[in-house]
């Protein structure tokens, strides 16, 4: 049984009866807090495995969908989808209904399992894709007529479990819906058992062994970094995960308080969101108390223990609930000066580093916590190294993704015939193996001398800026003068709220266009932006709160 999906299978027949009565996972929901142990989990899976494999008679290798909040009936779904020899499916549930049938028809799914939230989608669905012969609600108090619900189904809870070969896909994460053909990364169950050796490992390094960690999910569960290091990692070690319904600072400090939250996978905007609600606390404060915790915020530095520093700022991590002690940063950079400031007030942030298609964790900075400019070293299954002419990063492993679905043409341009996958980003390694990213080769503008310019390096110097809330630069096109047709460095900046209380428009626009002049004094002359548009509205972003740059570029050109 050893080297097929037996990993997975096993997780239902050790793990729920190791943590039997310990909560799995749980969410707080209009009828309390909705909590599930761990047997429970296992119940359910094999309930609705069962129902799947005997009475709608799923067969091995079809497609399973899941369109879905983040809850905890998506653990079941998804063990149940392992459990029938289905591939797991995990939709976003932000993409347009145009977006979502171009995925399926890509994937041709037998099975959709949706949130009562989600029905008339998956019902618009259904009729567009034939392929598509069997909706289920995961929502225990949906009542739909015919579509059943996941826990009205027959309580039976045996039917002979499927195997599937190492090489079998387990999952399909698609990373984009509308550019062209859909463009689905395939996992297989050899890249997951390779990942989770991985992340056991350098979990066994951040966490503390042998005891229960409450850790809080903030990321959707589409989104492959969830997927295995917050759900399949964390509850194989047979941790508690709970999900919220709300990303706004005071609902998620709530759910901290009341569960004394101890963990969380975050993205870089979430950390910058918190830091600014917990700075504008402190700028409301009097003077005498403002000028303390500046001289606090000093003196930690010198403070080697966390511990003592958690002490130090104790009224911070009261509204945290008093137990928050660290977290995980991955998907896109983490601007240094956030992660700073959390080290500084006592809360450890483990810098990490991956792609959908490494499956995805690459490195996570467990060794040195406080070098914020690094993601740490390759974890053991990678071999890391650089282009020597284009400083591109380039990995190879076991958790190196089988291929996109559908697209050899397109998986044959990212993975090399030696098995290098090209990660698109620009890296340095040093002589310890800590990577440094510095750039992506598809943002990078091309001025018309031949000078290259990151933006990501432009934008690290401009969000020092009291006025700006957000910013993205890139490149655009110039339609006039003796550089037409050439490309100059441009920056599109959203100014704070409160600016716009206090000044005109036009005065915004001078301050602004005059702070990047005085930043820009850090940067090269070339990398300097020559072009400065004030947006007034939020820029458009992925839902791990990446800024699109393709949508940014098309909002500036209408």
């Amino acid at each position: 049984m050893e080297g097929r999906n037996s990993h997975i299978l096993s997780f239902l027949e050790t793990k729920t009866a190791e943590y039997s009565d310990r909560i799995a996972v749980g969410m707080k929901s209009m009828y309390g807090w909705s909590e599930m142990t761990y047997k429970g989990v296992g119940l359910l899976s094999r309930k609705l495995a069962r129902y799947l494999i005997e009475d709608l008679e799923i067969k091995k290798g079809e497609c399973l969908a899941i369109l879905s909040e983040s809850k905890p009936e998506y653990a079941p779904c998804v063990f149940a989808s392992v459990l029938t020899g289905t591939i797991t499916v995990p939709l976003d549930i932000k993409l347009s209904q145009y977006e979502l049938k171009s995925i399926l028809s890509d994937c041709l799914p037998t099975v959709l399992i949706c949130s009562q939230h989600y029905l008339d989608t998956a019902l618009y669905l259904q009729k567009e894709i034939p392929s598509i012969q069997h909706i289920l609600v995961n929502d225990e108090y949906a009542n739909n007529g015919h579509i059943k619900n996941i826990y009205e189904l027959p309580d039976k809870y045996d039917a002979k479990w499927r195997q599937r070969s190492s090489k079998s896909t387990a999952l399909i994460i698609y990373t984009s819906g509308t550019t062209g053909a859909p463009k689905g990364v395939e996992i297989s169950f050899a890249n997951v058992n390779a990942q989770l050796e991985d992340l056991t490992y350098a979990i066994n390094l951040i966490l503390p062994k042998n005891t229960k960690t409450t850790m809080l999910s903030i990321l959707p569960m589409n989104h492959l970094f969830e997927m295995t290091v917050g759900f399949s990692t964390f509850l194989s070690f047979g941790h508690t995960v709970y999900y919220t319904t709300s990303l706004k600072p005071n609902d998620i400090a709530s759910v901290m308080q009341e569960k004394k939250v101890e963990f969380m996978l975050v993205v870089p905007a979430f950390l910058k969101l918190l830091k600014a609600g917990v700075e504008k606390k402190i700028n409301s404060l009097p003077l005498a108390a403002r000028w303390i915790f500046n001289a606090m915020y000093h003196l930690a530095r010198f403070i080697p223990s966390y511990k003592m520093r958690r002490k130090l700022f104790k009224k911070i991590h009261e509204a945290f609930g008093g137990k928050f002690w660290g977290c995980i940063s991955g998907g896109a950079p983490l601007d240094p000066e956030v992660g700073k400031f959390f080290e500084r007030i006592g809360i450890r942030v483990y810098q990490g580093y991956g792609l959908s298609e490494t499956s995805p964790v690459v490195s996570v900075n467990w060794d040195r916590p406080g070098l914020m400019s690094s993601v740490g070293a390759a974890l053991p299954h990678f071999e890391a190294k650089t282009d020597s002419s284009t400083g591109e990063l380039l990995l190879r492993g076991p958790s190196v993704m089988k291929g996109y679905h559908n697209q050899p043409e397109m998986t044959a341009e990212i993975i090399d015939e030696e098995g290098w996958l090209h990660t698109g980003d620009i890296a340095k390694i040093d002589n310890k193996g800590h990577i440094f990213i510095t750039g992506r080769i598809k943002n990078m503008i091309v001025l018309q001398g031949g000078k290259k310019v990151f933006p990501e390096e432009v934008e690290a110097v401009l969000e020092n800026s009291n006025y700006v809330q957000e910013l993205c630069v890139l490149g655009t096109v110039r339609e006039f003068g003796a550089k037409d047709g050439t490309e100059e460095v441009t920056a599109v900046i959203v100014p704070k709220k409160e600016l716009y209380e206090n000044y005109s428009e036009d005065d915004i626009e001078r301050m602004i266009k005059v702070e990047v002049k005085t930043l820009s004094e850090h940067l090269a002359p070339y990398k300097r932006p020559t072009n400065v548009i004030i947006n007034k509205g939020p820029l458009p972003r992925t839902t791990t709160l990446k800024v699109k740059r393709k949508e940014v570029k098309a909002l500036i050109h209408a």
